[in-house]
C-alpha cells in the first residue's frame, strides 16, 4: 500500500468529520431553545472517532492479511507444478514475480509465465489498493453519517469521548504487561528445552562454565555452571554502585541545596551528558585508558591489577550510571515541600542536619527508585564488560582479575551460526530468564523497603 495516500485519506476523514460534528453542534447551540450537554469540541471529536476508527480497522485488517492473500494470488497465476515446490523454492518464485512486477528485474531471463503472472499481479495490486481505499472511505463516511445524525441536545458526547480515552489509556497500559508476558514465555519455552539437556541443579549451582560447541547428544555438551557468571555480574554491579551512588547522591544534594542558579545551570547539563554517551565508547575508554591506568597504579604500589578486570569494568560502569542517580535524586529532593525544610531551619537545625534528618528521609522512596534503576542498568550492561572485564568465566573473588558476566555469555553463545536445537545456544535463554528473575527480585525488594519506610515516616 501507498502509506502516503492512506495517511492523506485518514487526515481528510479526520478533518472533515471533526468540522461536520463541530459545525452541527454549533448550530444547535445557537438555538436558544436547546441546550447541549457537551461543548461543540466534544461533538467534533466524537464524529471524528466514528469516522476514522472504522476506516483504520479496514486498513489494519488488509495490512494483516494482505501478504497471505497476495502470495496465494501469485501462486494461482503460476503453473500448477509450482505448488509442488519446497517452501523455500516457492518463496523464491513469488519473490521473482514481485520483483518483475515492481520493475526492479531479476537474475537471469524471466520465463513467459513469470512475465504474465507479474502483469496480472501488478493489475491486482492497483485494483486491491483502490478497493481498500474505497472501502475505508465508505465505512468512514458511513460512520460520519451515523455520528452526525446522533448529535443533539441529549447526546453525552463528552462522556463517550472520555470513555474512549479511558479505553485507549488502558490499552496502552496493557502493552507493557503483554510485552512482559511475551518476553517471559519466549524465554521460558527455550529455557525448558535447555533444561532437558542440562540438569537445573548443575546449572544454578555449578561452579564451572565451559560450554563446548559440539552437537547435542554426543556426550560433550559441556559444563554450564552459572555461579561464575552470576558472581561476576554481582561483583561488577557492586563496584559500579560504590562509585555511582555516593558521587551521584552527593552531587544531587550539592546542586539542589548548595549551588547557586548559575552553577546549577552549567553543572547539571554536563553531568547529564554522560547518560548520552554510547556504552561502546565507555567500553573503549575503559580498555585503552582506565584499565592501563589501574595496571600502572597497581605496579607502582606493588599490587597486581589486570588492565581488563572487574575493577575496570565496575568503575567505568559506575561513571556511566552517575547521571541516573544524580539527575533523578536532584529532581526528587527538589520536590520535597519547602515548608518542611523551612520548618526544620526555623527550629534551629543547621542546613546539613536539615538535609540529613528531613530532606533525605522524605525523598528516600524516590532515591531508592533511582538506585534501583541504576542497579538494573548495571546488571544488564553488555558492551563495557565485553571490552573491559576480560571475558574470563572463572569463579574469582579478586576484583583485580578478569571475570565475565551473564550478558557477555549471552552474546558469546548467540554469536555466529547458532543452532537453536543444541544446549550451547539454548543456554542463552536460560541466562536471560535468570537476568529477568534478578531484576524482578530487585523490584520486589525495593517496593517492600519503600513501603515499610513510608509507613514509619508517615
Amino acid at each position: 500500500m501507498n502509506a502516503l495516500v492512506i495517511a492523506a485519506l485518514l487526515l481528510v476523514l479526520l478533518t472533515f468529520s471533526y468540522q461536520v460534528g463541530w459545525s452541527r453542534s454549533r448550530k444547535l447551540a445557537g438555538n436558544k431553545s436547546q441546550h447541549l450537554h457537551s461543548r461543540p469540541i466534544y461533538h467534533g471529536v466524537l464524529a471524528a472517532l466514528f469516522a476514522v476508527l472504522p476506516a483504520m480497522v479496514i486498513i489494519g485488517i488488509w495490512a494483516l492479511f494482505s501478504e497471505q492473500v497476495t502470495n496465494s494470488f501469485i501462486v494461482a497465476q503460476l503453473p500448477p507444478e509450482t505448488a509442488q515446490l519446497s517452501q523455500m523454492q516457492l518463496q523464491a518464485a513469488i519473490a521473482r514475480v514481485k520483483a518483475i512486477a515492481s520493475g526492479y528485474g531479476v537474475v537471469g531471463e524471466p520465463s513467459a509465465t513469470e512475465v504474465v503472472a507479474a502483469q496480472v499481479f501488478a493489475s491486482y495490486q492497483q485494483i486491491s489498493f483502490l478497493a481498500v481505499l474505497a472501502a475505508a472511505a465508505a465505512i468512514g463516511a458511513g460512520g460520519l453519517f451515523w455520528a452526525q445524525r446522533r448529535i443533539g441536545p441529549r447526546l453525552r458526547a463528552r462522556t463517550e469521548v472520555e470513555i474512549f480515552v479511558r479505553i485507549a489509556l488502558m490499552a496502552c497500559s496493557a502493552v507493557a504487561i503483554v510485552t512482559t508476558l511475551g518476553i517471559v514465555l519466549s524465554l521460558l519455552s527455550d529455557a525448558l528445552r535447555f533444561f532437558s539437556f542440562i540438569n537445573p541443579l548443575d546449572f544454578f549451582f555449578g561452579t564451572t562454565w565451559n560450554p563446548r560447541f559440539q552437537s547435542a547428544g554426543t556426550g560433550s555438551a559441556g559444563e554450564y555452571g552459572l555461579l561464575p557468571l552470576l558472581w561476576g555480574t554481582v561483583m561488577i554491579s557492586i563496584i559500579a554502585m560504590l562509585v555511582a551512588v555516593p558521587i551521584g547522591l552527593m552531587s544531587a544534594i550539592y546542586l539542589s541545596q548548595y549551588a547557586d542558579e548559575r552553577v546549577r545551570n552549567v553543572v547539571k547539563p554536563i553531568i547529564e551528558v554522560l547518560a548520552g554517551i554510547p556504552t561502546i565508547v565507555y567500553g573503549f575508554f575503559a580498555l585503552v585508558t582506565v584499565g592501563p591506568f589501574f595496571a600502572a597504579a597497581g605496579d607502582a604500589v606493588g599490587i597486581d591489577i589486570n588492565a581488563t578486570s572487574a575493577l575496570t569494568a565496575g568503575v567505568v560502569m559506575g561513571i556511566m550510571i552517575i547521571p541516573f542517580i544524580s539527575s533523578l535524586s536532584d529532581d526528587i529532593i527538589a520536590q520535597v515541600p519547602r515548608a518542611m525544610r523551612d520548618g526544620s531551619l526555623g527550629l534551629g537545625a543547621t542546613q546539613s542536619e536539615t538535609i540529613r534528618n528531613v530532606l533525605l528521609p522524605a525523598a528516600l522512596p524516590g532515591i531508592v527508585g533511582a538506585v534501583l534503576l541504576a542497579v538494573s542498568r548495571a546488571i544488564g550492561e553488555t558492551m563495557i564488560v565485553v571490552l573491559a572485564a576480560g571475558n574470563s568465566p572463572v569463579l574469582r573473588f579478586n576484583p583485580a582479575e578478569p571475570t565475565s558476566t551473564v550478558t557477555v555469555s549471552i552474546v558469546n553463545q548467540l554469536t555466529g551460526d547458532a543452532d537453536f536445537t543444541s544446549p550451547q545456544s539454548l543456554v542463552a535463554f536460560a541466562l536471560g530468564l535468570t537476568l529477568f528473575a534478578m531484576t524482578l527480585l530487585l523490584n520486589v525488594m525495593a517496593l517492600y523497603i519503600v513501603r515499610k519506610f513510608r509507613e514509619q515516616y508517615e
